[in-house]
């Protein structure tokens, strides 16, 4: 989503149209992904939380027989204790146990845990029509501790005496006047622009050090994607809307014409630095994110910890893979993801992570799976 909240940190797809995560403890992103705040638990509204007489196993789910039931085990016994549900504790700590006296977990004893302690339940749009995936990734981007010609916008610290849900200037203000907060780096302007867009990242300095850059504050200000204006106004192609095409556009058309057009989303997102520790950013739900393995999900629908299957087919952005399906974690947020048939796939840290995620559009149908 997380990234700021993905963020959305959103991801970069939609921008893009939005997701990330957001450190624990702090308002949830996406993949700014847009973020916004998001309580440390939220209730769900859809689907319903407890399993009826009869509800079918995830057996029946199309394509279950193809998952691969070890890796989505080891994430789910990895991410788990965030679910606070009695009975979905229940079968955490059984995972734990099988991971104790299994030496090594086997695929069918991971497939077997599965079949007998969930069963599914679809979640449904409105309409009836599908859903939404996009997807985010944890950016890693070149740096600078002091301005040049190049690395000339800076990565803000968060202003003081900010709190959650305070309105200040748009992003064309802030970057127009006297910075708020004090820099705490340098960053090309397109990249500063994803990183606040996925929430999180990671940096490198010239002299090889690297640090996170966490989501720490946000301007209060709605996230809007950026990639349909630039198709609308003929910048891109409708299906060239990639954030590696609005990346390159940008970074071509650097200084006040993608100033322009980046001051069409209002929001701006400010961080703190944190050691890098080689693995990947924590999601809203304060845990590290599994690559493949969490989603960016709606709170009002979803409750972190959520077993949830997907199943998105082709996308419609040029160079996007055929589709995904398989289990996730529901463990981030982000403020372009709403709805109870909406999610954002964290893909992984760096560029080829950043390739994927930039072309995930893809129709999307979600099961939640129950714990019995």
């Amino acid at each position: 989503m997380g990234f700021d909240p993905r963020s959305g940190l959103a991801a970069v797809l939609l921008l893009l149209a939005g997701c990330a995560t957001s450190a624990p403890g702090t308002p949830a992103p996406p993949g700014e992904a847009g973020p916004v705040p998001a309580p440390s638990q939220p209730t769900p509204a859809s689907p319903p939380s407890s399993p009826g007489p009869g509800l079918p196993g995830p057996q029946t789910l199309a394509g279950w027989a193809d998952e691969d039931h070890l890796a989505a085990f080891q994430a789910y016994a990895d991410t788990c204790r965030v679910a606070r549900e009695r009975k979905a504790a229940v079968r955490c700590e059984e995972a734990q146990q099988i991971r104790r006296t299994s030496r090594p977990v086997t695929p069918s004893a991971a497939r077997a845990f599965f079949e007998r302690g969930f069963g599914v339940v679809a979640a449904a749009t409105a309409d009836g029509r599908s859903g939404l995936m996009t997807a985010y990734f944890a950016p890693e981007y070149s740096a600078r501790r002091t301005p040049d010609a190049t690395f000339d916008t800076p990565v803000l610290a968060r202003p003081e005496g900010w709190t959650r849900g305070q309105v200040l200037a748009e992003r064309a203000e802030i970057e127009a006047g006297p910075p708020p907060s004090p820099p705490l780096a340098w960053m090309r302007a397109e990249d500063l622009f994803f990183l606040q867009i996925q929430g999180s990242g990671y940096l490198t300095f010239e002299d090889g050090a690297t640090a996170r850059a966490a989501y720490a504050a946000d301007n209060g200000r709605p996230f809007i994607g950026i990639a349909r204006p630039m198709a609308d106004r003929g910048l891109l192609p409708a299906n060239g809307t990639s954030g590696d095409a609005i990346r390159a556009w940008l970074a071509a058309h650097r200084g006040p014409e993608a100033r322009a057009v980046t001051a069409l989303n209002p929001r701006y997102i400010f961080f703190s630095l944190d050691p890098d520790d080689g693995g990947d950013p924590a999601g809203a739900a304060g845990v590290p994110l599994p690559a493949r393995r969490s989603i960016a999900v709606d709170p009002a629908s979803w409750t972190y910890g959520d077993l949830v299957w997907i199943s998105a087919d082709a996308g419609n952005l040029v160079g996007a893979r055929h589709g995904y399906q398989g289990l996730v974690m529901a463990l981030d947020t982000g403020s372009a993801i709403r709805g109870p048939v909406r999610a954002d796939l964290y893909v992984g840290r760096g560029e080829a992570a950043g390739a994927e995620a930039g072309v995930v559009r893809h129709p999307l149908r979600m099961w939640r799976l129950v714990p019995r």
